[in-house]
């Protein structure tokens, strides 16, 4: 889906007044939306188990551009979970949902909750959790925080997936004083560690601005022992 001037002139403002939760000045360009959605589409051809529907949660969604690749793999019972902690970014999101045609057949299957995910609860465990959060411009603490939450909040055998910049973090230890190096490779370990565990595919994006890597983690299964 085409993204509309008001989604580059918002996201700048939004970079400019409140850079450390948003952290792009421009909204994830096609290829980067398609990616960090195919786990939606993976899922949207798999059988229900039992015959459930699907439940899906988006972090950070921002203007609701990897928003709309994701509803176009809902199947006709799946819901759509979105935590975003900026409130211009809910306003914007809402009346996409509310007025684009994209979004007229699940609107009343998605729900959007205005406040920090690591605060965010659910009553029932996600099948595919898809984030934005520019995890490079967190603490080393809110970074395992989240990403621990991520674990908390998936199903048995669910698909996390989220995105960085490519290089973002050897370009800034370059000019980087060194509580600013030290935090940046917290993170890379905060990240590694999950990725070392979880991951089941990355893919570079080239064509973003600007390019940036997809980390796809799955969580395990119950074993056959657990279950019994």
């Amino acid at each position: 889906m085409p993204k509309r001037p008001n989604d580059y002139r918002l996201f700048w403002q939004e970079f400019r007044r409140t850079f450390e939760s948003t952290g792009a000045v421009l909204p994830s360009g096609p290829r980067l939306c398609a990616a960090l959605a195919s786990q939606c589409a993976a899922l949207a051809s798999q059988v229900p188990s039992e015959g459930k529907p699907r439940r899906l949660l988006e972090v950070g969604p921002g203007t609701g551009v990897v928003t709309a690749r994701i509803v176009d793999h809902m199947a006709p019972e799946d819901t759509l979970d979105i935590v975003e902690l900026n409130e211009r970014f809910v306003e914007c999101l809402q009346k996409r949902i509310d007025h684009e045609e994209c979004f007229a057949a699940v609107r009343d299957r998605v729900s959007i909750h205005l406040m920090p995910i690591q605060e965010y609860t659910a009553e029932q465990p996600f099948n595919a959790i898809i984030s934005g959060l520019p995890l490079n411009n967190f603490p080393v603490s809110l970074v395992s925080e989240i990403l621990d939450h991520f674990e908390r909040l998936a199903a048995e055998n669910a698909t996390i997936s989220f995105f960085e910049y490519v290089g973002v973090r050897k370009a800034k230890s370059l000019f980087a004083k060194q509580p600013e190096r030290i935090r940046l490779a917290g993170i890379e370990r905060s990240i590694g560690d999950i990725c070392t565990r979880l991951r089941f595919d990355r893919k570079c994006v080239l064509a973003n601005v600007p390019p940036a890597w997809v980390h796809h983690l799955r969580t395990p299964a119950l074993s056959v022992a657990q279950t019994s």
